[in-house]
């Protein structure tokens, strides 16, 4: 859209743009520093108009970063912005727009007063379909990325969405993976098809959204080896209340391989003392599920409820150490406790070291299949609704896999 524009005037044009769409002006003038050093960079070189080659080599020679800036996300935090910085020329050159990145962010901005009541209708919808409160959580949030860009794209009516705005839309997702853009998809769809029936258009749209195939290709499950789990473990202060809390936690996903989402919704009376039993509705799946009570969890639990649990009248088992003293918000990331406890253990880390929650999670598959348990039993600890989803395990079976290799002699010799 702005491919003639020359640098310096591309630079001008994002800056001028940040100041309308309110940014800070501590903000603005970080951005400025920073455009102006490059700038001074791309002059050196003589080089008159921005590329994203420029821009690459400009972060090389400044900061030692090696990453494709428009398919990877930055390496480390320390020059993450500096990738944005040259991620917001990019952008706008391109799409003619500044582009939010992060959905995270999008979350807690409020809507545009244009776009706002069909917006707030179609959550109230969601919530009358009984949709679940996560997956309209982040359903929302991608509608929300979908309405700042008809914002910030000039839409003035409903009636201005038409199939070219949604394909320059659909081009916006280009350092998206294809899971990523099919989730984006499916929103948008989604909250075209509400505007249609809904009277806010005239025409349905939905079709005019292009469909993806997203083949099934889950990632190879990231495990730890049983000594830094147990060093993890370890380093957890079971003598103040939150070590107690905590502890209590990850010994559950490491023991059970339970969600976070079964964590957060675990009460009080799901925990059957009578029959040292563990019985509830998982929150993903709504299965019932029943599990022993184990020994070292059931002792965690105990101390944790008995020492150092606040006095609070929540019905859950877990809940925060802060007032109000109530359970933990359904979208609040339990992943910064194990993080927490990686980094007091001195485990070194690096960008294959695994940080969420679910890689304990991993590793008990990981550890039950070593001890030659069956993969639907596996499953069904899990709480998988299909075998599919266990079957990723196998991949991670290194010593099995290496019983299943043929030698190529023996082949080629008969």
């Amino acid at each position: 859209m702005n491919s003639l524009l020359t640098l310096e005037e591309l630079i001008n044009t994002v800056l001028q743009k940040m100041d309308e769409m309110d940014y800070s002006k501590q903000t603005i003038l970080n951005y400025r520093r920073f455009y102006r050093r490059f700038l001074e960079y791309a002059n050196s070189r003589e080089e008159l108009y921005f590329t994203e080659e420029l821009g690459s080599q400009y972060l090389n020679v400044k900061y030692g970063c090696t990453h494709d800036t428009i398919h990877e996300s930055s390496p480390t935090k320390r020059i993450s912005m500096q990738v944005r910085y040259i991620r917001v020329l990019g952008d706008y050159q391109i799409h003619g727009i500044i582009l939010r990145r992060k959905l995270g962010p999008t979350a807690t901005s409020e809507c545009p007063v244009l776009f706002k009541s069909a917006f707030e209708g179609y959550l109230i919808e969601c919530r009358n379909q009984n949709f679940s409160e996560q997956g309209t959580y982040s359903k929302s949030n991608r509608i929300r990325h979908f309405v700042f860009y008809m914002d910030e794209y000039g839409i003035d009516s409903y009636e201005g969405i038409s199939a070219i705005m949604l394909s320059d839309y659909v081009k916006t997702f280009i350092n998206y993976s294809s899971k990523a853009i099919a989730a984006n998809l499916v929103a948008v769809r989604c909250f075209l098809r509400y505007l249609y029936l809904n009277g806010y258009t005239h025409e349905n749209l939905v079709e005019s959204v292009p469909r993806i195939k997203n083949y099934y290709a889950p990632a190879m499950p990231i495990t730890w080896k049983p000594e830094e789990l147990k060093k993890v473990l370890s380093s957890v202060d079971r003598g103040n209340p939150t070590g107690k809390r905590d502890y209590a936690i990850l010994l559950m996903v490491a023991r059970y391989g339970l969600r976070c989402s079964d964590i957060k919704n675990l009460k009080l009376e799901n925990l059957q003392w009578v029959n040292s039993t563990i019985q509830f509705q998982q929150h993903k799946t709504g299965r019932f599920i029943l599990l022993p009570m184990l020994g070292d969890v059931g002792w965690a639990l105990i101390d944790y409820l008995k020492n150092g649990r606040p006095k609070t009248i929540s019905e859950y088992v877990f809940v925060r150490h802060s007032a109000p003293f109530m359970e933990f918000a359904p979208n609040s990331a339990m992943n910064r406790i194990l993080v927490k406890y990686i980094r007091d253990s001195g485990i070194s880390i690096t960008r294959e070291t695994p940080h969420g929650m679910h890689s304990l999670r991993h590793t008990l598959a990981s550890t039950l299949l070593a001890e030659n348990i069956p993969l639907p039993v596996i499953s069904e600890i899990l709480g998988h609704v299909s075998m599919k989803s266990t079957d990723v395990y196998l991949h991670i079976d290194h010593d099995r896999l290496r019983e299943c290799a043929l030698n190529p002699e023996e082949v080629f010799n008969e």
